[in-house]
């Protein structure tokens, strides 16, 4: 089985320097990115430099690497040694107060990092507290500077509004309001008939997973391709707790019923639920429908169609025209017996360190789940199934959670690239193979 994390085809590219493909010089943007760089993975993620403090006597971690950008852009990056790094792009804002040392870290990562620096202001900064002995695992977060966040405008002029996944951290209205934006702006830098639609990855904020937010939620499934609560934001969504009431555990039966609820809510769209839950890993959830089969008579002629939202029921949605793609013999019935039926997905897909496992394993799980959508948005990227990406998702967060901060990146033997002493490919492989995958 090839799990091979830099195959596939793409155009050759070369991007030591100010050179961009095929060898040959290339213009170079003002964050110093080529104009011509491909870009398979951009988050929307901000950066931060983040503080940890821990029950005494540990002491507090400072100046750590760390934002929903960061970890995402990491779980994209393991699986992208150079030159294929530099499909990865992010955007990292540098205040007056930024260490030498962090950018020094980022620039090893050999991404498409897009650094501004604004010495008028300080980095955004954030506190992060385990301080609840009752409940080690429980995170306490407050920013302890103005934070500044990203919009469609931040991609405008740069090759980064191209990539081919963009992964979305924000409200559903925010949401909302970023995927129409970022799409209008592609289509407006794109030569003439070059448009492609990009894949649509949404981490709904902790703070706006409410029942009051659910309606807006369901608004915001049919502009995405893939919507990624994790476990207990998912519960928050639907009023309830997420949690096993006598094991205290996480209860996939709860997580099982809301993805039913929630795809049940949009029957005709066509995305997917994937919910991170710890060390249960990870569900998915994804609605079927028809496919046609290539061999069937070809259809009368269909009436123009109207512009609606992406899947999306309107009130003079023209229900004609909405079923007007289902085949039908010579004599005008519905061929049934050509229609494909698509059940969709619903499947569990375990933690790559199961909980017997977590002890001396799991040191920090702070952006693991960050790390994961980055890991599953590239492999979609790359054209990998989404069963598949879910599989890259769960090893990126492995990488994650093994220390404070960043895992290591470094050379193993014959110069092959590792994190943490582990070549992330072997890693995959055996998680894939343990899987059927």
């Amino acid at each position: 089985m090839d799990v091979t994390v830099e195959d596939g085809p793409r155009p050759e590219t070369h991007v030591s320097g100010s050179e961009g493909q095929a060898g040959g010089p290339a213009e170079v943007t003002p964050e110093g990115i080529p104009e011509n760089q491909e870009i398979d993975f951009v988050t929307m993620g901000m950066f931060i430099i983040d503080e940890i403090e821990y029950p005494p006597p540990r002491p507090p971690a400072l100046d750590v690497l760390g934002g929903a950008g960061t970890y995402s852009a990491l779980g994209a990056r393991l699986f992208s040694p150079p030159p294929l790094s530099r499909t990865v792009g992010w955007i990292v804002d540098q205040g007056s107060d930024f260490p030498p040392s962090l950018t020094t870290l980022i620039s090893s990562w050999e991404t498409s990092a897009f650094l501004r620096l604004d010495d008028t202001r300080l980095t955004t900064r954030g506190w992060n507290g385990y301080t609840n002995p009752s409940d080690p695992s429980h995170r306490s977060f407050r920013y302890t500077t103005p934070k500044k966040r990203l919009t469609a405008s931040d991609l405008s002029s740069t090759p980064l509004l191209h990539a081919r996944a963009i992964h979305l951290i924000c409200s559903p209205n925010r949401c909302r309001d970023l995927v129409p934006s970022i799409i209008s702006l592609r289509k407006a830098s794109a030569p003439p008939g070059t448009y492609t639609r990009p894949l649509f990855i949404w981490e709904p904020v902790p703070d706006l997973c409410t029942p009051d937010e659910l309606l807006n939620c369901t608004n915001a499934l049919p502009l995405v391709d893939i919507c990624s609560p994790n476990h207990a934001e998912l519960a928050a969504f639907m009023g309830c707790s997420g949690l096993d009431p006598t094991t205290g555990e996480i209860d996939t039966a709860q997580v099982e019923r809301a993805c039913e609820q929630l795809l049940a809510s949009m029957p005709l769209q066509s995305y997917a639920l994937v919910i991170r839950a710890g060390d249960k890993g990870c569900y998915l959830a994804r609605n079927g429908g028809r496919k046609r089969t290539a061999n069937l008579t070809k259809p009368a002629a269909k009436k123009k169609k109207k512009e609606y939202t992406r899947g999306g029921l309107q009130h003079d949605t023209d229900m004609e025209a909405l079923f007007a793609g289902l085949m039908k013999d010579n004599e005008g019935h519905v061929a049934r017996e050509e229609i494909e039926v698509d059940p969709g997905v619903e499947r569990w897909f375990p933690a790559f360190y199961s909980r017997s496992e977590t002890e001396g394993k799991v040191v920090d799980p702070t952006g693991g789940g960050n790390t994961f959508l980055g890991g599953l948005a590239v492999a979609l990227a790359r054209g990998r199934s989404v069963e598949e990406a879910c599989g890259w998702g769960n090893v990126a967060a492995s990488f994650a959670i093994e220390q404070v901060g960043v895992p290591e990146l470094g050379r193993g033997e014959e110069g092959a690239e590792v994190w943490n002493g582990v070549k992330v490919e072997e890693r995959l492989r055996g998680y894939l193979e343990g899987l059927g995958l």
